[in-house]
């Protein structure tokens, strides 16, 4: 079997809008793309709190799944003007979480290979009031190391 998996710097940014408080993240990190039949398959490794946590996001026609693993753990399931649910664990808990898709967009080029991922949806943690999230991931493929 080919192994077609292709080096990629990864950016992502995060916009949570808690009643008109916001909150603006982004993060860039190497990772690897995997073109597996009707999903793109991303894979990158990132540090909370000093401890390793390793992410898988799928990329489907209309879903997008994040599944952390490592000192944080969730499956995390986006699907368009769905409502999905999931537990997100730490070491200080679990937090339950409800969360509607608004918005979902992929756009992929080849030539350079590119990727962009928009989601815009809400969360509830724990039954609290939800909050409104903009989540934008972008990839482009780098040249192997040696």
């Amino acid at each position: 079997m080919e192994d077609n998996r292709k080096r990629v710097a990864i950016h992502l940014s995060t916009i949570i809008d808690d009643n008109g408080q916001m909150e603006y993240n982004t993060m860039q990190h190497i990772g690897a793309l995997h073109e597996a039949g009707h999903a793109d398959i991303l894979t990158y490794g990132e540090e909370v709190n000093g401890e390793e946590v390793r992410n898988l996001v799928t990329i489907q026609d209309g879903k997008v799944t994040i599944k952390r693993s490592g000192a944080v753990m969730m499956h995390q399931k986006f699907l368009k003007v769905k409502l999905t649910e999931n537990i997100f664990k730490h070491p200080h808990g679990s937090i339950h979480m409800e969360t509607t898709t608004y918005e979902l967009s992929y756009d992929k080029q080849s030539n350079p290979l590119t990727g962009k991922v928009c989601i815009a949806y809400t969360v509830k943690l724990n039954g609290q009031e939800e909050r409104k999230h903009e989540l934008t991931l972008t990839y482009k493929e780098e040249e192997p190391t040696e």
